[in-house]
């Protein structure tokens, strides 16, 4: 298989490079050799590489800067996805494209199913879905997956910012009213690597096509995600571990952001453990080993 992976510098787009690597040839690209907010570039790049298969992980992800650049963030989120869409329909090709638990409004309290109502709150959120939408129009063979609170060993996240503040300061305060599941590329990347797999088996079977939830297991609220990072971090780093370091809740009304972010980040992964088979591990344990990596490289 021909393997076409977009956003190959980001969290998810660095892990699936090597996760992809033994279904095929895999041709990585970033915003430098094909530039999603160019329609006209997407598909000419498209075109000559002809893939079997496009994996697009790339997104305009500054979450707070979207709400002063929502034409930028909607050219990479909303119009990008359905450009790569037609073009995998033009070449009998398979899309698998990431999305978000923003596309919530985060109001109710059970975990959010694939079949609730999406209703975000937030010009990031309403440019994902409307790539999502794109895709789902276009008649493309597609797997969306909707993920949350990323982390990963290679690029910025929240775990390594606690790492850095937690080092410099002495007290942090750490929204404790916002609850979802800490989500590890590398687990993302593993399972996309399972659903290629299982997916071309099955002749890339149309049926199958459209949105599943796949985050990490469990649920727990940045402030908890925080303090367990400390934790951890404790075991393996002897500065931080006799340091005092106070972690302190507080609400989201008292750590105002230019973008609204869900209260209830929590997706149900129920819909492609059935149909797949795949359950992401507890997100302490793989934040456990992903921890462990970062605070000791190779």
């Amino acid at each position: 298989m021909r393997i076409l992976l977009t956003g190959k510098n980001g969290q998810v787009g660095w892990e699936l490079q090597r996760s992809l690597a033994p279904l095929g040839e895999v041709i990585a690209l970033g915003s430098a050799e094909m530039n999603l907010a160019d329609p006209q570039m997407t598909r000419q790049t498209l075109a000559e590489i002809r893939p079997d298969i496009i994996v697009n992980p790339a997104a305009y992800t500054a979450v707070d800067k979207a709400e002063s650049e929502p034409e930028l963030a909607m050219a990479v989120n909303g119009v990008a996805p359905g450009v790569l869409a037609e073009e995998a329909k033009r070449l009998n090709a398979a899309l698998i494209h990431f999305s978000t638990d923003y596309v919530f409004d985060g109001a109710q309290s059970a975990p959010y199913r694939e079949s609730d109502a999406p209703n975000p709150q937030s010009v990031y959120g309403k440019t994902k879905l409307a790539g999502e939408n794109a895709i789902c129009a276009s008649g493309a063979k597609h797997l969306i997956l909707r993920t949350s609170w990323v982390y990963g060993v290679h690029g910025g996240n929240f775990m390594k910012t606690m790492l850095r503040l937690g080092r410099e300061r002495d007290e942090l305060r750490v929204v404790a009213d916002q609850f979802g599941a800490p989500t590890w590329a590398r687990d993302l990347a593993t399972a996309t690597h399972t659903l290629l797999q299982q997916w071309q088996t099955k002749n890339f079977d149309d049926k199958l096509s459209g949105v599943y939830h796949l985050t990490a297991a469990g649920k727990t609220s940045w402030h908890a995600y925080a303090a367990e990072v400390f934790r951890l971090a404790r075991l393996g780093d002897p500065a931080l571990a006799q340091k005092t370091l106070s972690v302190l809740p507080i609400s989201t009304a008292e750590f105002p952001t230019p973008a609204k972010r869900p209260a209830n980040s929590v997706l149900s992964n129920e819909k492609i453990r059935q149909i797949f088979g795949i359950q992401l591990p507890d997100w302490q344990d793989s934040l456990a080993v992903c921890l462990k990596e970062v605070l000791n490289p190779a």
